[in-house]
């Protein structure tokens, strides 16, 4: 059964672009990874500041061993572990610090599922 991880980013207004450019700078990253599914980056489209990155996983341990990937840690800590470099070059200075102000993991199974049929 699927796993569905949801990260909550709450975003300040004058982070967004800076936060959307990050995640276009790594797009794709994850789609060759064991286990991974689908992805989403989420906007809010009303005065919220919370952006939903959504990802959907195989297995709960498919999930956890991205987590512990070299790939995840160049993406995720601020820049790449081998050589020290930010993972995506900063806009401007200050840039490098973290886009969302806070950050809250959900985790759900997929219980029912239901898709559009494709006209092909």
């Amino acid at each position: 059964m699927s796993v569905v991880k949801i990260n909550v980013l709450s975003v300040p207004a004058e982070r967004r672009e800076v936060l959307e450019g990050r995640f276009a700078a790594r797009a794709g990253e994850v789609d060759d990874t064991p286990g991974f599914e689908s992805f989403q980056l989420l906007r809010p489209t009303d005065e919220s500041d919370r952006y939903f990155v959504v990802t959907q996983w195989e297995t709960e341990q498919a999930f956890t061993d991205w987590m512990e990937s070299r790939a995840f840690q160049r993406g995720h800590a601020g820049g790449d572990t081998e050589t020290g470099r930010p993972a995506t070059p900063p806009e401007e200075p200050g840039e490098a610090r973290p886009a969302a102000s806070q950050a809250e993991l959900l985790s759900f199974e997929i219980v029912e599922e239901s898709h559009a049929e494709s006209s092909t």
